[in-house]
């Protein structure tokens, strides 16, 4: 039922919005925002400045703005233990807040064009496993992000909003009865292969949104659903799994870690529907599909 009300032109993320927050951002800290280009927008805005060597990333949730700070802190955290990921930008005062939007600056870390393998990504999440978790990281908590985007929506029917508290209510309960087989870790919290930029010193481990201390098996989760949402290649998940040693399938809690991941995937854009209308069709297909209990049925990624 999404797309009941009528939106008034614009919203909060628009781009007209975003690009006067990247503005505004880069004055403030003397970079050049002439020509940049927005790489990509569903749960960040990121931009590339095409003049300088910096991605700027602008958090799209405003009730989500606090886990900037928590990014800033595994990014710290990972380079101190010398994880391969992306590197703040020293020197600044991060996260920033624009106006009420929080903003991270990056090192970019200019792609070679290759695709990371999932035997690449294993041994990045071991290494960020194997890292001792930093005291002042949240713990996993998966279903608050769920719940913070559905009060953050910019449009979303009732029956909808029910729906999905319902359902997370459901599915909380479920998680509380699991038992974890693997140790708890630093996690990176959304581990698939377009977290990873194949730069020219190698793969390297991006946008810590979901990083937390948790489960490692929910690391493996993303790549599994893949297959089965979004009818990945099977040997990408295999690949993982056999690199890390751990098939997270096999394991009897998969299909509650399923259940959070499928909330995750489908309730990511509720906080930008009105401003990034081209996401309402999948959104709709996909609360259908989780509401009519149709578990296998192919979604297709936001854009």
């Amino acid at each position: 039922m999404v797309g009941r009300v009528s939106p008034p032109p614009g919203g909060r993320f628009a781009r007209p919005a975003l690009d006067d927050v990247v503005r505004e951002v880069c004055a403030s800290i003397g970079l050049d925002h002439t020509d940049a280009v927005l790489l990509r927008f569903t749960n960040n805005a990121v931009y590339d400045l095409a003049r300088e060597a910096v991605v700027v990333r602008v958090v799209g949730s405003l009730a989500l703005r606090r886990r900037a700070d928590t990014v800033v802190r595994v990014a710290r955290h990972l380079a101190e233990h010398g994880v391969p990921a992306v590197r703040l930008v020293e020197d600044l005062p991060q996260p920033l807040d624009v106006r009420g939007y929080a903003v991270t600056v990056w090192h970019r870390v200019s792609p070679t064009g290759g695709t990371a393998s999932p035997a690449e990504l294993a041994d990045l999440l071991g290494a960020m496993h194997a890292a001792p978790p930093p005291p002042d990281v949240p713990r996993w908590t998966p279903l608050a992000d769920v719940r913070a985007r559905i009060a953050d929506a910019e449009e979303l029917d009732p029956a909808d909003e029910r729906f999905l508290l319902d359902r997370c209510a459901d599915v909380e309960q479920r998680l509380r009865e699991l038992d974890f087989p693997l140790r708890p870790a630093l996690v990176h919290g959304d581990a698939h292969l377009g977290n990873v930029i194949v730069g020219e010193r190698g793969p390297v481990l991006c946008d810590f949104d979901s990083s937390c201390v948790g489960p490692a098996e929910w690391d493996l989760v993303p790549l599994a659903v893949g297959h089965e949402r979004f009818g990945d290649p099977p040997d990408r998940y295999t690949e993982l799994a056999k690199g890390y040693g751990f098939d997270v399938r096999d394991w009897d809690g998969f299909a509650v870690l399923k259940a959070i991941r499928e909330l995750k995937l489908t309730t990511s854009v509720l906080p930008i529907v009105r401003s990034q209308p081209a996401v309402r069709a999948e959104l709709a297909r996909r609360l259908a599909d989780l509401r009519h209990g149709r578990p296998r049925t192919r979604w297709n990624r936001y854009r």
